[in-house]
């Protein structure tokens, strides 16, 4: 102990801390990069550079500027590794184990009442089945482990691999453990893929204590390892497994009375009375019948024992005539059962003050115990590490993996009484001691690594410059002894308290290490924003060793990036080449069936202007005139859409190119006669020039020939659709009395009508009056046309010598519908008699229709 103390104060100022000058360190780790061992007249070099495989990378550890990380060299790879012997795996396995404490050898306990799981367990695992050993803390999960491990040591062609899960959630770190145990790669950390690859060839029976994770990591963990079988000890609190991963379950339950018996009588070394039978029978109703809470009530009634001189040399131990310590005359009664079901308090009082400084550190460090060589450094006695087996034997430490822990429970009861009153000084007093111990050349990393849950716990408890200080030594020690989850844990805790220290230096180290493990994972965005956090602090400090080695680390980030874009290239949508290939490939998906026609239009046709119509247009099929015999066949046609007689291709199917109008109009349609020009072009524009045609299309003269009566058919149409426009406008221009002020009146009985005359105007002379009597016979001959109007003249009024019929409800394609519908009113000439007023509404909006006057007979 006093070696140690002498020591330390010489060992921090060589350990390449915050505080040393950086000539020193650099020379101090000349001897460490060299490979040569110091020599013993100089002090030991503090620097450990440790040079490991990750991946596709080399990369170096440097405690003292940051690690340098660089591709593997041509010729440098290593092959596949070999999986370790009989040997060899036993000599992990005990090193995977706690340590040997010393003192005086702790007696075993036995397996009672567990042989039916301990059959059912091997069973299950001899059939490559994965179980699920459930059961609370206490419950002697670890303890039917051991069982099941010297049951299965012949099972499986790579043996019985033990690997602890406290403290992991993902099954990353599990995987590497496991592939370190079976596999001897030693300062080698292989990438994701390549891990996968060779644990899938791992064939061993698994013992997972102290599992914390479920659901779809554990079946992330069990589909990477299908030839292992698992035995996962979880509590029931852990998160339970997928419906689809097949795991057994098997639930552990407390001892029966004569079981609870049989283990206190096999700790205490002697049968029990009757009161402690009776005592032992309501301790195990009060505690389900856990075996931990009978070993601690063994190791109560054996302190009982001693405070009640029930030895044979108790006559030794009386105290003497001139001592003032009076004589022990009273019996110390059994424990209550209240301090039977939480006994700490209780166990802690009589234990040695040795253990009572080890339960106040482990408190501090959140329940983890240092291990038994740091407790004489800690606690100030030199034979303190005989503590940890005391407190062992009292049931208030537990093994977990490598080391110990309290036991479930513990720590809340000893907080109670007061235990966690110094727990910030005994925090900040082992982060000090770690710093120093961490940092000390003679300390192999994988010692460091078996530490990690205590070192962590100290940094987590410290105040922010012993953080600091402790995570800068700590963390080239966890990436040398490959525990990678530990190393991000330090680096990250020692980022934020050298923040809070206003430690810029040690702040920039720490996010450039964060960058170097983040690219050794492949996480290429997270390690370009540490390492140029790095780079800009190191800037901003002229450090321009530092400098250079986070732009080589960001060299290597841009190339990953490079190659991973070029591995996977975005989707993209090519633009079309030319307005043409738009017109001649762009086709429909699926041949377009031509419609039925809605609407067929008869009308007389005459030489109209088109521009002057068309904002009168209305289309309806209610007032259309008769057709006259005299009119060529082609003003009368059926409007139909073009359907384009060109097979589908594969490149008008993939490629988007938009529609270009027939007629190239430089600004988009604003009135409705534009539109109809669009849509039915009077005088078509020569398309563009079209593009090869497809070898499958046929080319001729029949091709040709349908195409232009295509275009004639629907120039015919639309000059029927004007024509028929300006008859009904030139109808609804003139009228002969103004519309009833209460609406029209609706005639919904059809009649008869008789031809009418129709007197024109002249286009000079305004519109006159129609006459109130009936006009002669001959005025008009059928299929003479209206006059066309002059230009800013209303034109006069003609009337249909159509006699009306009797109207449809459902007109047919292809007939006009005279189904009377009242919106707008149209006024109704009376020649002779009582004329019987009728108005027919337009079939839709902004259509009106004009009907002839009709005479009663």
């Amino acid at each position: 102990m006093d070696r140690t103390q002498g020591q330390s104060g010489r060992d921090e100022q060589g350990a390449g801390g915050p505080g040393t000058p950086s000539s020193a360190s650099a020379s101090a780790a000349a001897p460490a990069s060299t490979g040569q061992a110091p020599t013993p007249s100089g002090p030991p070099g503090p620097a450990r550079v440790v040079t490991l495989t990750a991946g596709d990378f080399t990369l170096t550890v440097n405690p003292v500027d940051g690690s340098e990380i660089e591709p593997l060299r041509p010729g440098t790879e290593r092959g596949r590794p070999a999986k370790r012997d009989a040997a060899a795996r036993a000599v992990r396995d005990a090193a995977a184990r706690p340590p040997v404490l010393p003192g005086p050898p702790i007696s075993g306990r036995p397996l009672l009442a567990r042989g039916e799981e301990l059959e059912r367990l091997v069973r299950l695992l001899g059939r490559g089945r994965s179980v699920r050993l459930t059961g609370p803390s206490g419950s002697g999960r670890s303890a039917l482990l051991d069982a099941v491990a010297a049951r299965c040591a012949g099972l499986a062609p790579d043996g019985v691999v033990r690997i602890s899960g406290y403290g992991h959630q993902q099954p990353g770190e599990l995987l590497h453990a496991l592939y370190a145990t079976v596999y001897d790669a030693p300062r080698e950390r292989p990438e994701r893929d390549e891990l996968l690859a060779r644990v899938r060839d791992i064939g061993a029976v698994v013992l997972l204590d102290d599992l914390e994770m479920g659901g779809s990591a554990l079946d992330e963990l069990l589909r990477a390892t299908p030839e292992c079988a698992y035995l996962l000890a979880a509590t029931p609190e852990t998160k339970a497994p997928s419906d689809d991963s097949h795991v057994e379950e098997v639930f552990l339950t407390g001892l029966g009375k004569e079981d609870c018996v049989a283990l206190l009588e096999a700790g205490l070394g002697r049968p029990l009375t009757d009161e402690e039978t009776a005592w032992a029978g309501d301790l195990r109703f009060a505690s389900e019948g856990l075996p931990l809470r009978f070993v601690q009530a063994a190791a109560m009634l054996r302190q009982r024992d001693e405070l009640n001189h029930s030895d044979e040399d108790d006559d030794e131990e009386e105290p003497g005539v001139f001592e003032e310590r009076p004589r022990d005359s009273g019996v110390v009664p059994l424990p209550t059962l209240a301090e039977g079901a939480a006994p700490a308090e209780l166990l802690a009082s009589r234990v040695s003050e040795s253990a009572r400084a080890a339960l106040r550190i482990a408190c501090a460090l959140g329940g983890e115990l240092p291990h038994h060589a740091h407790l004489p450094a800690l606690v100030g006695d030199t034979h303190a590490d005989t503590a940890v087996a005391e407190l062992l034997d009292c049931g208030l430490l537990t093994p977990v993996g490598t080391r110990y822990r309290l036991a479930a429970g513990v720590a809340r009861q000893l907080e109670d009484v007061g235990y966690g009153d110094t727990a910030s000084e005994e925090a900040r007093t082992a982060a000090r001691h770690y710093a120093w111990w961490t940092g000390h050349a003679s300390v192999v990393p994988e010692r460091v690594g078996r530490e990690a849950d205590a070192v962590l716990a100290a940094l987590a408890g410290a105040d922010v410059v012993a953080a600091a200080v402790l995570a800068r030594t700590a963390a080239p020690a966890f990436a040398a002894s490959l525990h990678w989850e530990a190393w991000e844990r330090v680096l990250r805790s020692g980022a934020e308290a050298a923040r809070k220290a206003g430690e810029v230096a040690e702040q920039a180290y720490f996010h450039h290490e964060l960058g170097v493990l983040a690219l050794c994972e492949g996480r290429v965005d997270r390690a370009r924003a540490e390492l140029e956090t790095s780079i800009g602090l190191r800037g901003a400090l002229a450090d321009k060793r530092g400098t250079v080695a986070g732009r080589r680390a960001l060299a290597l980030v841009v190339d990953r990036e490079v190659a991973g874009a070029a591995a996977s290239p975005p989707l993209r949508l090519e633009a079309p080449a030319a307005a043409s290939e738009a017109v001649t490939v762009a086709t429909p998906a699926t041949p377009a069936t031509p419609a039925t026609p809605a609407v067929r239009t008869d009308a007389v046709t005459k030489a109209v202007p088109a521009a002057k119509s068309a904002p009168a247009l209305r289309s309806g099929p209610a007032a259309a005139p008769r057709v006259d015999p005299a009119v060529s066949a082609a003003a009368v046609t059926r409007v139909a859409p073009v359907t384009p007689a060109v097979p589908v291709s594969a490149e008008a199917v993939t490629r988007m190119t938009p529609v270009v109008p027939v007629n190239r109009r430089s600004e988009p349609p604003t009135t409705l006669s534009e539109v109809f020009e669009d849509a039915f072009p009077l005088s078509p524009q020569p398309a563009p020039p079209a593009a090869p045609v497809p070898a499958t299309v046929p080319a001729g003269p029949a091709r040709g020939a349908g195409r232009r009566r295509r275009v004639l058919l629907a120039a015919a149409g639309a000059l029927t659709v004007v024509a028929l426009g300006t008859v009904v406008s030139l109808a609804m221009s003139s009228s002969d009395t103004e519309p009833p002020a209460d609406g029209p009146a609706v005639s919904s009985t059809p009649t008869t009508a008789a031809p009418t005359t129709v007197q024109q105007n002249s286009g000079n002379d305004p519109a006159e009056e129609p006459p109130v009597t009936a006009p002669s016979d001959g005025g008009t001959t059928p299929g003479a046309s209206a006059a066309a109007p002059s230009p800013g003249r209303t034109p006069g009024r003609t009337p249909s010598r159509r006699p009306s019929s009797t109207p449809s409800n459902s007109p047919r394609p292809g007939t006009p519908s005279t189904a009377p519908t009242a919106t707008e009113p149209t006024p109704t000439v009376t020649e002779t008699g009582e004329a019987t007023p009728t108005a027919t509404a337009p079939t839709g909006p902004g259509t009106a229709t004009a009907t002839s006057p009709t005479t009663a007979p």
